[in-house]
């Protein structure tokens, strides 16, 4: 496996797809044989697949993602393990655990930055978090919501929570905050759901109209409930350029048992696969690979999952590849649009968390 330095320094979207299927194989290939040796768990499945080797990406074997919250699956021992990761669940469900050594955390938060680097530049900025500071002071709140807040934030400075305690949009201090930072570029961040109901909703009912027009936004989680109220991404966009003059809105793909390989929306507004990941589309009769335009399971590699075998999994998402190499943002790598959660899956994420609360 290639070292952790060398890893994060890799060109997030350069690469064309034969050079980067080469390099995913090699990476996953070397992942695969060190989860099967160091996780018992996972080695009985494989062992029960009678996988052997890979020839290609599609043949790699795949796990479903629910069994994280069934199973505490680790290929470290307990005192190498650096922290443990939650997803968030509403009350009665079940979270995933996610194991981290001190390598896997390192290497998740560089790849992070890098990603995001390429959409808001180097330089941390002054940064506008779209939820209140509560939900990093209740543990009860944090798992989900708290730890996107919270490694987002690593990208920002003199950050300042639009939402009180009561999730009321704090008036006077982001007018404040706007012009302690007037000229300055701004980064924004937020979950969809909560942006879309708490902030949006009470710009349009107040009349107050903030100039973010120099901000990006970075966002994601929610996006279910939207659906229900046929609420597209086009009109979360448009909205946020008719209340607060904000055009640099990127919604992003993501999930805690593959922290820091997130797939950031374009400025064609399609999400992107970054070298360090992939997605492949699963025909959920038989699970053959469905080629571009059909929609199907989303399958998430990455190669950031070295202390748990979390490489290969099988989301409870539904998707559809767009292309490959050939996105007008310029951008390489596949490129496509998830589709919403599949029937009977099990409802989840920050902001179904905040809202069954």
């Amino acid at each position: 496996m290639t070292d952790v330095d060398t890893l994060a320094a890799l060109p997030a979207y350069e690469w064309d797809r034969a050079r980067k299927r080469a390099f995913l194989l090699d990476e996953l290939g070397a992942l695969t044989r060190r989860h099967r040796r160091d996780c018992p768990e996972y080695g009985r499945i494989l062992d029960a697949l009678g996988f052997e080797e890979a020839a290609s990406l599609e043949e790699l074997p795949f796990i479903p993602v629910r069994l994280f919250k069934e199973y505490a699956l680790k290929s470290v021992p307990e005192d190498a393990l650096h922290r443990t990761m939650t997803s968030s669940g509403t009350t009665g469900q079940q979270v995933s655990r996610i194991f981290l050594d001190r390598e896997t955390s390192t290497l998740q938060s560089k790849v992070l930055s890098r990603i995001v680097g390429e959409f808001i530049g180097k330089h941390r900025l002054p940064m506008l978090v779209l939820d209140t500071s509560a939900v990093v002071k209740n543990r009860a709140m944090f798992s989900a919501r708290g730890a996107g807040i919270l490694g987002f934030s690593m990208f920002g400075r003199d950050v300042f929570y639009a939402l009180d305690e009561e999730m009321r949009l704090d008036v006077d201090g982001l007018t404040a905050f706007l012009e302690r930072h007037r000229g300055e570029e701004l980064l924004l961040f937020g979950f969809t759901f909560m942006i879309w109901q708490h902030v949006l909703g009470q710009l349009r009912q107040t009349g107050f109209r903030p100039d973010l027009s120099r901000g990006t936004l970075i966002h994601g989680g929610g996006w279910k409930k939207l659906a229900d109220q046929h609420i597209s991404s086009e009109r979360f966009r448009s909205e946020c350029r008719e209340l607060c003059h904000l055009e640099r809105v990127h919604n992003y793909y993501g999930m805690v048992e593959q922290t820091g390989a997130i797939y950031m929306e374009c400025e064609c507004g399609h999400l992107h696969a970054p070298v360090w990941a992939d997605v492949i589309i699963r025909r959920a009769e038989d699970f053959g690979v469905a080629p571009a335009g059909e929609s199907g399971l989303v399958e998430a590699v990455s190669v950031l999952a070295r202390s748990y075998p979390g490489h290969v999994l099988l989301t409870e998402d539904e998707g559809r590849i767009l292309g490959e190499d050939d996105c007008p943002c310029g951008r390489r790598g596949k490129y496509f649009e998830i589709l919403g959660r599949v029937k009977r899956a099990e409802v989840r994420g920050c902001s179904d968390t905040y809202e069954a609360k």
